[in-house]
């Protein structure tokens, strides 16, 4: 097993099956994620230790929060209003697709706080997963071409918007408009190697899967079965690479009152029984203390 940075820390002991979707919610000073076969919603309080959650009876893929206090989910029947005081969840979108082959996946809030959410295809035999944003006259299509949509994310000045095909290797870049959140030339911000016929897994580099942006325009990206978190400057050069415990890295986010905490999801669903006993924190959330600070979460208007 490669060695992990001695940096790194556990956050959050409890093992999700699938941990995704991080964000730090600056009001409650707490760490947000979702367990997506879990069909749970989990809050992390720092300060006290306490992890809370919710249940649901569906896939629950992404979450952002929202300026009243409540939180937006995408689950895989459609995006919903939560409020996870009373438990009380309202329907705001149907989900565009046949929910038995395709779920949403990967969903954040543009600096502008329009709700954005990619999908995965299931069946992952072709590039049918889309690109959506929720608009007053409801979901709109905004990009495709991919199969498993991940990887969203804005650049500080909020002109580029990322967004990823984790089973094709690549990383895309578009020219975002902030007052209509129109796309316009994609391109491959980044592409990695698919592992080859026969490869080992400790000498398989990942597949990009969920990010965040630092301060200083940098994409950090969860390398899943890489073992990695990679920093690549906004050129798409890889600036540092961070080893860890765990093979299946899920997605990063900045918490901490200063964004100076990393915190990464993980996963062990699906993983040989053989990786897993080597490997006791596949689920949990790691944290790594950085120099250079991310940027705040957005919130939906």
């Amino acid at each position: 097993m490669r060695e992990a940075d001695p940096d790194l820390f556990v956050a959050v002991a409890h093992a999700a099956l699938l941990g995704e979707s991080p964000f730090w919610h600056p009001r409650e000073r707490a760490l947000y994620y979702c367990d997506i076969p879990g069909h749970r919603l989990q809050r992390f309080d720092p300060a006290t230790g306490v992890l809370a959650h919710w249940d649901f009876d569906t896939d629950v893929a992404s979450c952002a929060p929202r300026l009243d206090g409540r939180l937006l989910l995408a689950m895989r029947d459609g995006l919903w209003n939560f409020d996870p005081a009373s438990g009380e969840r309202r329907r705001l979108a149907e989900p565009p697709y046949d929910a038995a082959k395709e779920r949403f996946n990967d969903g954040k809030c543009d600096p502008q706080g329009r709700f954005w959410v990619g999908t995965i295809y299931e069946p992952r035999d072709t590039p049918a997963a889309t690109l959506h944003c929720l608009t007053p006259d409801g979901l709109k299509k905004r990009a495709d071409g991919a199969t498993v949509g991940n990887g969203l994310a804005w650049s500080p000045d909020g002109a580029t918007l990322y967004w990823t095909d984790t089973k094709a290797h690549t990383i895309y870049a578009f020219d975002f408009a902030a007052a209509d959140g129109a796309l316009s030339r994609r391109r491959v911000f980044a592409r990695f190697a698919p592992r080859a016929d026969g490869q080992p897994l400790d000498e398989y580099g990942g597949r990009p899967d969920g990010a965040a942006v630092d301060v200083e325009g940098c994409y950090w990206v969860a390398m899943f079965e890489g073992q990695r978190l990679l920093r690549l400057s906004p050129a798409g050069e890889v600036l540092r690479e961070v080893r860890l415990p765990v093979r299946c890295a899920t997605m990063p986010c900045f918490g901490g009152d200063d964004l100076r905490t990393l915190y990464i999801t993980t996963a062990r669903e699906k993983r040989p029984p053989a990786e897993l006993a080597g490997q006791p924190l596949a689920g949990c959330v790691l944290g790594l203390r950085v120099d250079v600070p991310g940027l705040p979460v957005n919130f939906a208007v």
